[in-house]
């Protein structure tokens, strides 16, 4: 039995929530950081990274609590959303569309790549990939190409999560080699179809936001289904959205976001314990 455990996009508030649920199930014995696969975007990226990492699940909680020295702030509302509306939402092609917005990205004014570089690497338990498969997704901002990092690949795991979550407009792209990267949330928010082949996939999705060419994760999910996975979707509910508020990249809300996924571990705890086994 493949168990794949599938982390999405959502900001500094994303990584807390989701690592509020996982907290929250493992409490109620269902140990989603024990995946064969874990398949990581954007603050994904940065759970998939820690979740592998050999530290308990209750340090990594109790983390998200701490005051947020390290973070950044920084802000993600209507205006960087408009933004990659109007980059990448004007042609179907989806490649080119995240080639444009790859373009938006690297004319942007943003924090140097070192800077930015640091609070990736503070947020990281341990800078080696892990020996558990894990999967990181980016996108090359020249050409708009899906790039999936693994331990295989030849970039560290920094760059890799750096590059998954260089959010467009907001952070700079991650140079690596010759190429610069931006956020895998850019392809899909979620890229669950990375988890085709096992038989049991959990998702949290802090967001399944989509605009343009990008794939729908109601879609992802239905070829999953098809392909005979048992499929399990948790998305913040009416007091996690509230918790999380309207600035996914505000570390201030950091610590509420990790409570409100807590508590909402109890009322999916049997949903999604039906599909984990």
């Amino acid at each position: 039995m493949t168990r794949a455990l599938v982390l999405g996009g959502g900001g500094v508030t994303g990584v807390a929530w989701e690592l509020g649920i996982v907290a929250g199930l493992a409490e109620r014995d269902v140990a989603l950081a024990e995946a064969d696969l874990v398949v990581g975007t954007s603050a994904g990226s940065v759970v998939g990274a820690q979740v592998c990492s050999g530290r308990p699940v209750e340090q990594l909680y109790e983390a998200q609590l701490a005051p947020p020295g390290g973070e950044v702030a920084a802000r993600f509302g209507f205006a960087a959303v408009a933004r990659l509306v109007w980059a990448g939402g004007r042609t179907r092609d989806a490649v080119r569309s995240r080639a444009r917005i790859g373009a938006m990205a690297v004319a942007a004014r943003t924090p140097s790549e070192a800077s930015r570089r640091a609070v990736i690497e503070a947020r990281l338990p341990r800078r080696d990939w892990p020996a558990r498969r894990l999967l990181v997704t980016a996108v090359d901002a020249a050409s708009g190409e899906f790039v999936v990092f693994d331990a295989d690949s030849g970039v560290s795991l920094v760059d890799a999560v750096g590059a998954s979550c260089a959010v467009p407009g907001v952070w700079p792209p991650v140079t690596i080699g010759d190429r610069r990267f931006i956020d895998g949330g850019m392809r899909s928010a979620v890229n669950a179809d990375l988890a085709r082949g096992a038989e049991r996939v959990v998702v949290l999705a802090p967001t399944a936001a989509a605009f343009g060419p990008m794939p729908r994760l109601s879609a992802q999910v239905a070829a999953l289904r098809a392909a005979g996975a048992q499929v399990a979707v948790v998305a913040p509910d009416a007091a996690a959205r509230a918790a999380i508020g309207r600035n996914v990249l505000d570390p201030a809300r950091r610590a509420a976001a990790a409570r409100a996924g807590r508590a909402q571990a109890a009322a999916v705890r049997d949903e999604v314990a039906a599909v984990w086994g």
